[in-house]
């Protein structure tokens, strides 16, 4: 079988049965964005609309940066409570979101750097992305197949909405904590140094094929606090002083 097609057959199944995939090797990440598409129009998660929520981020402004469209079922409010959500495994990742405030097409997105990009941006808010693995390897999945399965994305927690200004992002502090273990303590731990800086790329990516994102599009932008572990059972409260915070019961 075609690569591809058994990449999605494989995801497919898994989501709908419930039970991990045997891992699948993929060529490159072009395949690994097909089986992404391919799943998301096999199970409906879209229709004919544009993703409205993504995840995307990289090891650093070096490294090769990568994308998601996430089904719009996992996103949720804070305080959110995912007790009867299907989790194999519970990653936990602090993250800041970024919302849109104007359309963007691919003409535009081709000519952003940064702080054309970070212009665009009218909201931001406190995420908190949960890490979960449709492959039975789980996070000892190849990357490829990781990033055919949405980058390993579980769900997403989205704290409240405030208007999105300049900020000192290396003192930036982030407070994660799990259950009834200790507070986590983070500052200016973002891969990129600035959120912003995820931004073109993603947005040259999320527009190909001549699509165009409407305002209110959102990505969440990569961990502060790298991946931590949580189990069944756990409440999670994630802050960034000066923006926010965001909660959920796992």
């Amino acid at each position: 079988m075609d690569p591809i097609d058994a990449g999605v057959a494989a995801l497919v199944q898994a989501r709908r049965s419930g039970l991990p995939a045997a891992d699948v090797p993929l060529p490159d990440a072009a395949a690994a964005y097909a089986v992404q598409d391919g799943v998301a129009q096999a199970l409906g998660w879209f229709g004919d609309a544009v993703p409205q929520y993504w995840k995307s981020g990289g090891p650093s402004p070096t490294e090769v940066q990568t994308h998601a469209p996430l089904p719009p079922q996992g996103v949720w409010g804070s305080p959110a409570d995912a007790r009867s959500w299907p989790f194999h495994f519970r990653g936990i990742e602090a993250e800041i979101a970024l919302r849109l405030g104007r359309d963007v097409d691919a003409a535009l997105a081709a000519a952003l750097d940064a702080e054309a990009a970070g212009a665009l941006v009218d909201a931001m808010c406190v995420a908190i992305e949960i890490v979960d693995s449709r492959w039975a390897a789980a996070a000892a999945a190849a990357p490829l197949a990781k990033l055919a399965d949405l980058q390993s994305h579980g769900a997403l927690v989205l704290g409240a909405w405030l208007p999105h200004t300049p900020r000192d992002w290396a003192a930036q502090h982030c407070r994660v904590t799990i259950g009834r273990a200790p507070v986590a303590e983070h500052r200016g731990t973002h891969s990129f140094g600035n959120p912003v800086h995820v931004l073109p790329h993603w947005l040259r990516h999320a527009t190909r094929g001549g699509r165009r994102l409407p305002a209110g599009t959102v990505v969440t932008t990569g961990t502060w606090c790298g991946l931590l572990l949580a189990a069944a059972g756990d409440r999670l409260h994630v802050e960034f002083p000066g923006i926010g915070s965001a909660e959920i019961q796992l």
